[in-house]
């Protein structure tokens, strides 16, 4: 909307007085086109690595400026990064970061590289998502085969939500997966796994197996599950899968299967 854009134009005078100011990416709501009249204005603010530095020495990663100055309520919710941020997120960045950049707006640049970048954050290749459905098939078929198992065999409630509430997730993770979607989000999820193409009856398997955390839900959401794409996986291979994803990451630099 007219106000939202008139913030961001001011926002962007304001920090491209700064020389260390090398781009800003407008993102969210206003960069997709479907801002609300109160929505606020979403951006990164690409600073220079020595900029970046000084700012992560005291964690200052995130803040809010010109609040309340353009229109009612108003404010920009800046996050700060630098190229290499953005070079790295390219490369390996979670989900969240990923949809972050999907449909962003580079609104003042100067780094010719900037447009690139961030044009290709949200962007993964076929190999990629086929490894994500295979690590969330793992994490299905370990929360809602062995842990939900030990949790009703052992009468340990924090375990039953705890497995239930991953299992969904991790069936939520591989829909989205298989539709080339990434996930914004846990408040997105239970919206995006009814928007995505599945097969007959899985929404409503997860729907139960979600209010309901058990073995006797569990089974019927990953027999739909197997059947759609598990491709085979057995059990043991999901063991291995989990085991690299979850307790090895701190060995591999990598983020747990949860986190992708």
């Amino acid at each position: 909307m007219e106000h939202q854009e008139r913030a961001l134009a001011a926002y962007v005078e304001q920090v491209a007085a700064d020389p260390e100011t090398l781009g800003v990416v407008v993102i969210g709501s206003l960069a997709r086109g479907v801002e609300r009249e109160d929505s606020d204005v979403d951006v990164y603010l690409v600073v220079t690595a020595e900029a970046f530095a000084r700012a992560t020495v005291i964690d200052r990663w995130a803040w809010i400026d010109r609040q309340g100055l353009d229109y009612p309520g108003s404010y920009i919710d800046v996050k700060l990064c630098d190229l290499s941020y953005l070079r790295t997120a390219v490369e390996k960045a979670d989900d969240p970061t990923r949809a972050s950049f999907a449909g962003a707006r580079v609104v003042f640049s100067r780094a010719e590289e900037i447009a690139d970048l961030v044009a290709a954050i949200s962007v993964l290749d076929d190999a990629a998502w086929g490894g994500r459905i295979r690590s969330h098939i793992a994490q299905a078929h370990l929360h809602g085969g062995y842990f939900l198992r030990q949790a009703e065999e052992h009468g340990d409630p924090f375990l039953l939500q705890h497995a239930g509430l991953h299992l969904t997730l991790a069936a939520a993770r591989a829909a989205l997966a298989s539709a080339h979607r990434l996930m914004p989000g846990p408040k997105y999820v239970h919206k995006l796994v009814r928007e995505v193409p599945s097969p007959e009856g899985f929404v409503a398997a997860w729907d139960e197996a979600l209010k309901k955390p058990g073995i006797v839900t569990a089974n019927p959401l990953l027999a739909i599950l197997d059947e759609w794409l598990g491709r085979g996986q057995s059990r043991d291979e999901s063991l291995s899968i989990f085991i690299r994803d979850n307790e090895l990451a701190w060995l591999r630099g990598t983020i747990p299967a949860e986190y992708f």
